[in-house]
């Protein structure tokens, strides 16, 4: 008799758990629907459960760690031929300025010498492509190779690549640049001629000996000539290298200008060292610590007889008149 009183009881109960369960499988399969993406649905669509399963198991088997911001961003970024090319010149300041806008975000440089227009055409576009720097959507793709400015073939090389591509060039005072070059041939060389008997075809006439490498790179007005026969002077931007120097932060300012970029690299980014006699950056990129370039930067030259450097000034002074004309900046060399 009690346990025909209690089977009301049991009853209630499994129908009140019959009723949770049911209650709980219409909340899932709501919960999935929306999911899915099927609130509402197009007449006739036949194609779009197919498709949210699809999507469904995408995001099953994506990993947990992926973040979806950085997963985006490194599938845009790509290996793409340069917008811009420091193309010269010589121990007149690449370097430095290629470390400098290289602190910029969207700047990403390569930091090797490629060489293509000058030594490694025969490579083609392929593999200098491949030398790049993966960038992302607005970032701006640069390499410098300061021989480019004084190779006969490479303004036409580089036109024929690109039209539209921006031009850097880096300028120093001929004679400084020269003898600077010499510090450096003599670092690799030491038993090489005087610069002094290098410098001339004859010291007694005082016949400069203008094919010298050294000195033949401070001609910029021929060189330039070259570059203007294929390209927009407008297109072609002039960094002095001694305010590279003395006010880094001026000059880095004009480059973003002709680059159309924020000037973010100001003078907060750099400090001058004394011992070197060049300025150095606060925070390079990729690090938190000061950094200033290498040993083989800021070397101490050699002396030279004055006389010598009178008439490289002497020399040089046509050449760098009508490079300022050409240039429509006056540098005021000596």
């Amino acid at each position: 008799m009690a346990a025909f009183n209690n089977a009301p009881l049991d009853l209630r109960r499994l129908l009140q758990r019959l009723v949770t369960m049911f209650s709980f499988s219409i909340i899932c399969a709501s919960i999935l629907y929306l999911l899915l993406g099927r609130c509402e649905p197009d007449a006739g669509d036949s194609s779009g459960w197919n498709n949210n399963k699809t999507a469904l198991r995408e995001i099953l088997s994506a990993p947990d760690s992926v973040d979806a911001n950085s997963s985006e961003k490194e599938w845009s970024a790509s290996r793409r031929l340069p917008h811009a090319l420091i193309i010269g010149v010589k121990k007149g300041g690449t370097r430095a300025l290629l470390e400098f806008l290289r602190l910029h975000p969207d700047i990403r440089a390569l930091g090797a010498e490629p060489h293509l227009f000058d030594r490694h055409y025969a490579r083609g576009l392929g593999w200098y492509r491949s030398m790049m720097p993966k960038a992302l959507t607005g970032q701006i793709v640069m390499e410098k190779t300061p021989r480019y400015f004084v190779s006969p073939e490479t303004p036409g090389r580089i036109h024929t690549t690109s039209r539209d591509i921006k031009l850097i060039v880096v300028v120093r005072d001929p004679v400084t640049r020269a003898v600077s070059d010499y510090t450096q041939i003599i670092s690799k060389t030491p038993d090489i001629p005087s610069f002094e008997s290098l410098a001339f075809r004859n010291r007694s006439t005082g016949q400069i000996d203008s094919l010298w490498s050294p000195l033949y790179i401070g001609l910029y007005a021929r060189h330039l000539q070259r570059w203007l026969d294929y390209f927009p002077l407008a297109q072609i931007h002039f960094v002095h290298g001694e305010r590279l120097i003395s006010d880094p932060a001026g000059e880095l300012g004009r480059v973003q200008d002709f680059l159309s970029l924020q000037r973010i690299i100001t003078d907060k980014h750099f400090y001058f060292n004394k011992t070197k006699g060049f300025p150095c950056l606060k925070k390079p990129e990729g690090s938190s610590r000061p950094h200033c370039l290498g040993k083989t930067k800021g070397r101490t030259h050699p002396r030279i007889d004055p006389e010598v450097i009178q008439s490289l000034r002497e020399f040089y002074q046509p050449h760098n008149l009508k490079f300022y004309r050409m240039a429509g900046m006056d540098f005021r060399w000596q």
